[in-house]
């Protein structure tokens, strides 16, 4: 069943009508009247509907049922990841959102590449938000994650240790495993902090343990810096009982 995204006033409301994006993407679908779609707020709520009328700037819907979203995750992750090459951060949005994280957080950490300036940011920060929005809608979820930039290291770490269970990821750590972490108390809130192409600098590891960050390993394998982030949320919703 398609959905679509539309603001919370508009989800009050009995009737509800798509224009813009939403409209051209209903017709991309080629929705027809008496056909039904599910409406969401973007914050967990959402509605079925049947299309009523179809005209060539809108689709006009009838409210027949209020709901809240049976497909988000009963624990909060967030993923902090440092500037990568590329597009590997747009993958990590759109993965990330389909598993169920609750955000996304990009900062800059001192071994990487890629530093976009200010004017570029909000650009690419446009952009990500709008791939979060789609993948939501393709996933069948009821939120939108937020996707955020941060100005430095410290901002992440201390933004990230205020979870129940803050982890950063260092290839160097042997002996404490995502597992033995994440048994040894319940939790409610998770962060996961992973570096970039080239790693994370020793001393922004003991920077990130002072702060109050676990650190924890993936294995024997050295993962990508876009498949850390994905590997270590899927785990963690396989844990909670998500999968």
């Amino acid at each position: 069943m398609a959905r679509f995204f539309v603001d919370s006033q508009s989800l009050e409301k009995d009737f509800i009508v798509l224009t813009g994006e939403n409209a051209v993407h209903a017709k991309v679908l080629r929705l027809k009247a008496g056909e039904s779609v599910v409406i969401c707020d973007g914050s967990g709520n959402e509605c079925k509907c049947t299309v009523s009328d179809v005209s060539p700037d809108q689709i006009s819907l009838v409210v027949n049922s209020r709901m809240a979203s049976s497909a988000e995750p009963k624990i909060s992750v967030s993923v902090y990841m440092a500037f990568s090459k590329g597009d590997k951060f747009e993958h990590v949005i759109q993965k990330a959102t389909e598993l169920g994280a609750m955000e996304i957080v990009a900062f800059p950490s001192a071994r990487c590449v890629s530093r976009p300036d200010e004017k570029s940011l909000k650009k690419k920060l446009e952009r990500w938000q709008k791939i979060a929005a789609a993948a939501s809608e393709q996933s069948g979820r009821g939120i939108v994650p937020d996707v955020l930039v941060l100005n430095s290291f410290n901002e992440a770490i201390t933004r990230a240790a205020a979870t129940d269970v803050p982890i950063l990821f260092y290839e160097n750590e042997r002996a404490i495993t995502l597992q033995m972490k994440l048994k040894e108390k319940p939790y409610h809130t998770v962060s996961i902090l992973t570096g970039p192409e080239g790693g994370l600098e020793e001393k922004e590891v003991q920077q990130a343990m002072s702060a109050g960050l676990s650190v924890c390993n993936l294995g024997t394998r050295i993962l990508r810096c876009e498949t850390a982030p994905l590997c270590a949320l899927s785990a963690i919703m396989y844990d909670s009982g998500e999968f």
